[in-house]
């Protein structure tokens, strides 16, 4: 949600970003939302004007008591006041709502070094690392892993339904050691480890993420007002709804280890059956709340956290700066790591790393307070660290050679020294 201090002060800067974003339908917003602004602004100093005569009145009122004169004029012109100060309070809550409502869907002012582009086909590669492979004749990953019994999709169909999968044996565990991997290298430097609820309420919800463009992807709990969370990023984020940070606080690192849940799985094909894109699915998400003066460099530091864990891997990989057409409402900035699918000879998304910059703490209300005493919000930022099936295909298309699928280095010490794994017996 933009500050609509901004709006008031800038409100061109609003309409520059809504251009580029090619987004006509909102640019009239800005407009609207300053005139709503306007008259919502005018009923506030009306009405504290009238709370300062109720509070002069009543000191009139005591004088007069003191002096033994007469103040019935004034109790009754005081007994007015409350009536006339509800009035203008039930004309500027609409306002008020409307104001939010359209505040609420407009999108992040993009950095200035946020390519320009309709669609993902127009975000812009800015390296790559690691050997391109191919794999053209092994079996996609899905049927491979049921080849040798690693994954059970049949049995998780017929309990769940589609985009599901069980994971077993050695495989299994090597989700697992993927995991505490992750998580031990952002301890190192410097993260909380934090299991989130799995489930939020939509007030919590709607402070992090524009939830009527999100809803269609998650899962809403039908007895109460909860959703199964789509990212740890956002527990997270809510995690500090209503409260202020001191500058000693920040940056606040954290890395949340949780299961995700996503109702829409995206399109079908060979390659993206199997664990690739599912419903369920385990991730170790970087969060970060930041001084906004910090926030573009730690930007750079979670996504160099992101690279080095895909480098321990193994796995090649590219980095790619992501186009205003592709990039959504929340985050002012978007890296993507897309790792190499030797198999499909493409490379597919794994991570995506955002500087939100105030964007989040708006909606939610986090702030900073300076050692001056000023307060100003925080800004977020969140990156994947690894979300575990996505990786696991590309380490399988990797690394899978002659009935075995080798374990990276930095894995096997999580494996019990095992440097490979084979078909489940």
């Amino acid at each position: 949600m933009l500050d609509i201090k901004l709006l008031r002060e800038n409100p061109q800067s609003i309409l520059a970003d809504l251009r580029r974003r090619k987004d006509t339908g909102k640019q009239k917003w800005v407009g609207e939302i300053t005139a709503l602004d306007k008259e919502y602004r005018a009923l506030l100093q009306d009405a504290e004007a009238l709370r300062k005569k109720r509070n002069d009145t009543t000191d009139e009122i005591n004088k007069l008591m003191a002096q033994k004169k007469d103040f019935k004029p004034k109790i009754a012109e005081a007994k007015e006041l409350p009536g006339k100060i509800k009035k203008i309070e039930s004309q500027a809550a609409p306002l008020k709502e409307k104001i939010d409502y359209y505040l609420m869907r407009l999108p992040n002012i993009l950095h200035k070094s946020v390519p320009s582009g309709k669609d993902d086909s127009e975000n812009v590669a800015v390296r790559e690392k690691g050997q391109k492979i191919s794999n053209e004749q092994m079996l996609p990953h899905g049927e491979l892993l049921e080849k040798n019994g690693w994954a059970d999709f049949a049995r998780a169909t017929k309990i769940s339904g589609a985009g599901f999968y069980f994971l077993k044996g050695e495989f299994a565990l090597l989700e697992m050691a993927l995991m505490h991997f992750t998580v031990d290298k952002l301890v190192e430097k410097g993260f909380t480890p934090i299991t989130p609820p799995l489930m939020m309420n939509r007030s919590a919800y709607e402070g992090v993420t524009g939830l009527p463009d999100f809803e269609n992807v998650m899962y809403k709990i039908d007895s109460g007002d909860l959703y199964l969370i789509a990212t740890s990023e956002h527990p997270m984020a809510a995690m500090y709804k209503g409260e202020i940070f001191s500058e000693s606080e920040l940056p606040l690192k954290l890395a949340g280890i949780s299961t995700c849940f996503r109702r829409e799985i995206g399109k079908h094909g060979i390659d993206t059956r199997g664990i690739f894109r599912v419903h369920q699915f385990n991730k170790v998400e970087q969060f970060v709340f930041a001084r906004p003066e910090d926030s573009w460099k730690i930007h750079e530091e979670l996504l160099a956290n992101a690279e080095e864990i895909f480098s321990d891997l193994e796995i090649a990989y590219r980095v790619v700066n992501v186009c205003s057409g592709d990039i959504g409402t929340v985050a002012a900035k978007k890296y993507d790591i897309e790792a190499w699918m030797p198999r499909e000879e493409k490379y597919r998304e794994v991570v995506s790393d955002s500087n939100c910059t105030s964007y989040q703490a708006v909606r939610s209300n986090i702030k900073l307070k300076r050692k001056d005493g000023t307060k100003e919000y925080v800004h977020t930022l969140n990156s994947t660290a690894v979300a575990t099936s996505r990786a696991l295909r590309a380490m399988v298309e990797t690394h899978y050679k002659d009935g075995a699928l080798k374990i990276p280095k930095a894995l096997q010490k999580y494996m019990n020294g095992e440097k490979e794994i084979r078909a489940e017996k």
